[in-house]
């Protein structure tokens, strides 16, 4: 932390006083190193091999069945007995810890899908026969990377959009605000119901869409700090100095918008992870049998007599949105130089 000048350090200072932030951040920071290891967690593919003396990495490259002494060019099913014999008897692997992706079947359980928890599946399965841990796990990553694009995008966007209204004032500030108050109005959700008919979503596609909705939450707060602020003397100074426009919003004007900025910062984070759980919910998210926590909790609604599913997936966003209200608590707090604790 000595690298931090002093404003920083203090403000890690008053971050880490805040112990529930504290601890919520390395326990987020925990799941979500879990969920980008996936593929090393859960996968039907053996990390690595060595087969008759040579390396293979299958969860890498597709290799064919003839590799391992199958008779058949397609790719190799590791989860075929024979295979998995060949290898014992010509050399040995190295497996994940949870011998399924997120779209394997487990066709060696003798109980009708869905399936309860087991040795075998942690979890249960879904009524697809898939694992749930495996599922659990890519559908929080892509919850997580969509949720953190989602913010970053649309923060930068509202935040530039609210910068330049507060800042210039006038006719600027006026149509801004008559734009922002008919775009607001248009019915997202519907729009993505009818292009969902024309398009395939996917995660890209529906990213783009919800930015282009999304970025609105932060321009009112970022627009009242800056008319607040615009009318300051040392701003006024550093406009007869002749500094020029853009350094004065961002390293004069910003700062000062950024305590109410965090405050709202971390419930746009929530809302961007519970709109593609909603999406994918509703059935207009993701591609049919993509991983998604939203998925999850629809098969839980359609399998009442399977209520590990149902709970599976509310335990998993109650914790991981209580996790980043107690951050985004935190991090306003550490910017209010005024808190005390």
């Amino acid at each position: 932390m000595s690298r931090l000048n002093p404003i920083n350090q203090a403000r890690w200072a008053r971050f880490r006083t805040n112990r529930r932030g504290y601890w919520s951040l390395w326990i987020f920071l925990l799941f979500f190193l879990l969920s980008l290891l996936s593929d090393l967690l859960a996968n039907d593919k053996p990390l690595l091999v060595n087969y008759q003396g040579r390396w293979y990495v299958p969860f890498l490259v597709n290799y064919s069945e003839t590799t391992f002494g199958g008779q058949f060019q397609t790719d190799a099913d590791f989860q075929d007995p024979f295979l998995v014999a060949q290898i014992a008897q010509h050399g040995w692997a190295i497996w994940a810890p949870i011998r399924f992706s997120y779209n394997t079947i487990n066709f060696a359980t003798e109980v009708p899908f869905p399936s309860p928890p087991s040795r075998q599946n942690l979890l249960g399965t879904d009524s697809n026969g898939s694992d749930v841990l495996a599922r659990l796990l890519y559908g929080f990553r892509i919850s997580m990377l969509f949720g953190l694009a989602l913010t970053l995008c649309a923060s930068v966007i509202g935040i530039c959009v609210g910068a330049m209204q507060g800042y210039y004032g006038g006719r600027i500030d006026l149509w801004g605000q008559r734009f922002i108050e008919v775009w607001s109005g248009m019915p997202m959700l519907f729009l993505i119901i009818l292009l969902s008919s024309i398009v395939q979503p996917n995660f890209w596609w529906l990213l783009v869409i919800t930015i282009l909705f999304g970025w609105m939450s932060l321009v009112g707060v970022v627009r009242a700090e800056f008319l607040r602020t615009r009318n300051y003397d040392y701003i006024r100074a550093a406009r007869a100095m002749g500094v020029p426009d853009r350094v004065i919003m961002y390293r004069h004007m910003l700062p000062n918008a950024m305590v109410a900025t965090l405050t709202f910062l971390p419930f746009v984070l929530c809302g961007s992870i519970t709109t593609l759980t909603s999406l994918d919910f509703l059935g207009f998210g993701l591609p049919l049998g993509s991983p998604s926590l939203g998925e999850l909790l629809l098969q839980g609604k359609n399998n009442l007599q399977a209520p590990w599913l149902g709970i599976t997936a509310f335990l998993v966003l109650s914790i991981l949105l209580s996790l980043l209200i107690f951050i985004g608590e935190a991090v306003r707090d550490a910017f209010d130089p005024g808190k005390v604790y």
